[in-house]
């Protein structure tokens, strides 16, 4: 959602242009950022409009007001997740990464306050996380008699371990910023308050590199995870011959002869 006319009760998602990077912002924090339907869908609409403007090359999640999230409104949710109804329309980029079309740019995550559930789920999707140091985190599904169905139980055991992913997924417990950091949920923590210029800071730095070796070097990685060693290697010749056919691949090379950096377009 733009910055139009909006009910502050209901919320709304914030796409703001900075430069390559798209902010895009949780905006409902008399409701301490919680979920409906409404800013599901508008988070969507927001990674679809990074995913497919090329003028952006990487995307910034984070949140206004003191927290990031306290989770779903599970009265709201409930009736779409137990008809089975999809909250992301067909077509859109899912921003826990579960169904296709799948994301391609990167995304860098802030935290702070809490971060309950599909906050956390959001984060585990994102490729960098930035958390500020009083951050409290839960993954509490069980506590309402519920599974947490966003990605939780399949990217905290990769992260952290089938043992560390068990204890917080199983007792559903509050645990820190540094516990985050311990487990490889979070990348960094920061004091509190800063989060939000780090994750802008590392989200710039990524802007600044060749937009299309960025993408596959993040293909790759990813495919290395979700598929294994191999299937990974087995790209290795063929993407890179198609990059060192790129615009940037020429650039790279003029700018290291001529000791200057590099201004990549993404072709």
């Amino acid at each position: 959602m733009t910055e139009a006319a909006w009910d502050p009760k209901e919320g709304r998602v914030l796409q703001r242009p900075r430069g390559h990077v798209l902010m895009i912002g949780l905006d409902r924090p008399a409701k301490l950022n919680g979920f409906n339907p409404t800013m599901l869908r508008e988070l969507a609409e927001a990674y679809s409009e990074l995913e497919n403007n090329a003028a952006y090359r990487v995307g910034v999640l984070y949140a206004e007001g003191e927290n990031f999230t306290a989770g779903l409104e599970l009265d709201k949710v409930a009736a779409h997740m137990k008809g089975g109804k999809p909250i992301v329309p067909d077509g859109e980029i899912d921003p826990l990464d579960l169904v296709r079309p799948r994301r391609t740019k990167p995304v860098v995550c802030a935290v702070q306050g809490y971060c309950y559930t599909i906050g956390i789920e959001l984060m585990l999707a994102a490729d960098i996380v930035v958390a500020a140091a009083g951050t409290r985190f839960s993954q509490l599904e069980v506590k309402r008699g519920i599974m947490a169905t966003g990605g939780a139980t399949l990217r905290m055991a990769e992260r952290a371990g089938l043992g560390n992913a068990m204890l917080h997924l199983l007792t559903g417990d509050e645990f820190d910023a540094e516990e985050a950091l311990r487990c490889n949920f979070v990348q960094r923590v920061v004091p509190d308050g800063d989060q939000l210029a780090h994750a802008l800071e590392i989200a710039e730095a990524i802007a600044e590199q060749a937009p299309l070796a960025v993408q596959a070097t993040m293909a790759n990685a990813r495919k290395a995870v979700e598929q294994g060693v191999e299937a990974a290697k087995a790209e290795f010749r063929p993407v890179q011959a198609r990059l060192l056919e790129s615009e940037d691949a020429a650039e790279g090379v003029r700018s290291f002869s001529e000791r200057r950096q590099a201004k990549f377009t993404g072709r």
